[in-house]
């Protein structure tokens, strides 16, 4: 019998070859096991697990997006504020963040008062 359907899938080009047929034994075998009446209880079960894995991926990667993007607004500052502290001799070798930015307001403090 399973060559009469390979036959006639093949003439219409779409041969089912190994693990489709598991596949094909598996939703037959839920379709026994399981009373028909369950079926769509199955689905719509299947279905909501379905929308939350997507729902969750797209947190999970809209998150990713954000943090690469707050990623690059800090090293842009961070570029901006060693420029800064260039132009104003100040030395950010070996020191913080923080430091360099306090003794930058500290020389421009300076500077303008």
């Amino acid at each position: 019998m399973i060559e009469i359907f390979d036959y006639v899938l093949e003439e219409l080009g779409m041969a089912i070859e190994g693990i489709e047929w598991l596949f094909i034994a598996l939703i037959i075998m839920i379709f026994i096991l399981w009373a028909p009446e369950k079926i769509p209880k199955i689905a719509e079960a299947l279905g909501k697990a379905r929308r939350e894995f997507e729902r969750a991926s797209r947190d999970f990667y809209g998150e990713l997006e954000r943090e690469a993007e707050e990623k690059s607004l800090r090293d842009e500052s961070d570029e901006k504020i060693i420029e800064i502290a260039r132009s104003l001799g100040v030395t950010t070798e070996a020191r913080t963040r923080d430091e360099v930015v306090r003794e930058i307001i500290e020389k421009s403090s300076k500077r303008s008062g």
